[in-house]
């Protein structure tokens, strides 16, 4: 059975996750050689922890981790509200500090609200096909994705709250839902936006966004470092400036550069063929986590997967538009490659969702419970 387990398990994944935490090491040992290596070495231990519960959820049935989402969903929301009181960091209030070590919640919430809203999604389909397309189901899964989505955009962490939103959406649409709903909330969508950026947005949210806009109206304050990203990436060309090479980099003028700003150094330093060869990277995890839901052997299988792939997605796509100036600037990091524990660790417990998904795909491989 083990043998058979791991000849349905999904290694294009697995490589693809080796190859883009190799680059990011690369890149963070760069980023981080002109001030102090703290963050190189930090990221190799959390590496190092994140593997071994990689394997622990990939192992053991996700029947069981959904089956506990509601444990895991009512820590979340007392996480999600308790940081809400802690010390503000670069303008937003969303880690724990516990000695030297930073917890960010919302990384950790993603898991726990796609556990949550697969597991109620299986039962609705169990039902019957029409269940998942009545109001007050659609509302009660709007409801347990709304609460937390909400406790992060008063952090403020707007990125992260948008990563929600497109998981959300990528469950709805593979959980059979009625294509009206989906109609009725493209014109929500479309009505509401311009109303909460007139009446809801902070001033600082709209100030990025017309930033993102104009970047050169202020190149020394809000535009600077949309302006030192792009210089970063344009001067990189095919090849880039060599390892270790990059101006903007190792004279310190994007920021965060192991981070939010990860992918400017790669484009800098190591050119085009790598930069474009991450995004190829991301394109496969993403179009691989989309089959696993495609053939997983149940209803809950395929909305895990669905919204693993729609928080890949997101953060593929505004990362990396945000370091090119298509998109505004979020702060939200770079799966696998950018620095960060909580990130790290949360997004390797999604790809080890994904090959528990992947390796129990025929259905007369394990027991239907």
């Amino acid at each position: 059975m083990r043998k058979k387990f791991f000849k349905n398990l999904e290694w294009s994944i697995v490589i693809v996750t080796i190859l883009l935490v190799i680059i990011g090491l690369f890149a963070i040992y760069s980023a981080a050689a002109s001030t102090n290596e703290y963050e190189f070495h930090r990221q190799l231990m959390w590496t190092a922890i994140a593997i071994p519960i990689t394997a622990l959820v990939m192992f053991v049935d996700y029947k069981f981790w959904a089956k506990l989402s509601p444990v895991f969903y009512g820590i979340v929301l007392l996480s999600l509200g308790a940081v809400l009181f802690t010390s503000a960091r670069n303008g937003a209030s969303s880690w724990f500090q516990i000695g030297d070590v930073l917890i960010q919640p919302s990384e950790f919430a993603k898991i726990a609200v796609i556990l949550l809203l697969a597991l109620l999604i299986s039962k609705m389909r169990k039902r019957s096909e029409d269940e998942m397309s009545r109001p007050t189901r659609i509302l009660l899964l709007v409801l347990i994705f709304a609460i937390p989505t909400a406790l992060i955009v008063l952090q403020p962490d707007y990125g992260t709250a948008a990563a929600f939103i497109l998981a959300f959406a990528l469950m709805l649409f593979n959980s059979g839902i009625k294509k009206r709903w989906i109609i009725i909330t493209v014109i929500i969508v479309a009505v509401a936006l311009p109303l909460l950026y007139t009446y809801v947005l902070p001033e600082h949210a709209k100030a990025r966004i017309q930033t993102f806009m104009n970047p050169e109206s202020d190149p020394r304050g809000a535009g600077y470092n949309i302006a030192q990203s792009k210089l970063a990436i344009g001067s990189g060309q095919l090849l880039g400036m060599g390892y270790m090479k990059g101006n903007q980099t190792q004279l310190g003028y994007l920021y965060p550069k192991t981070s939010d700003f990860i992918f400017s150094v790669i484009g800098e330093e190591m050119g085009f063929v790598v930069a474009g060869g991450i995004i190829i990277l991301y394109v496969i995890l993403i179009t691989k986590a989309l089959a696993v839901a495609k053939t997983a052997k149940d209803s809950l299988g395929t909305a895990i997967a669905s919204g693993i792939a729609g928080v890949f997605l997101f953060h593929m796509i505004e990362n990396i538009g945000m370091t090119m100036g298509l998109l505004p600037i979020t702060g939200v990091p770079l799966p696998f490659v950018s620095y960060g524990g909580s990130s790290l660790i949360s997004n390797f417990i999604m790809i080890g969702m994904l090959l528990n998904i992947s390796g129990r795909r025929q259905k007369n491989l394990f027991e239907e419970e």
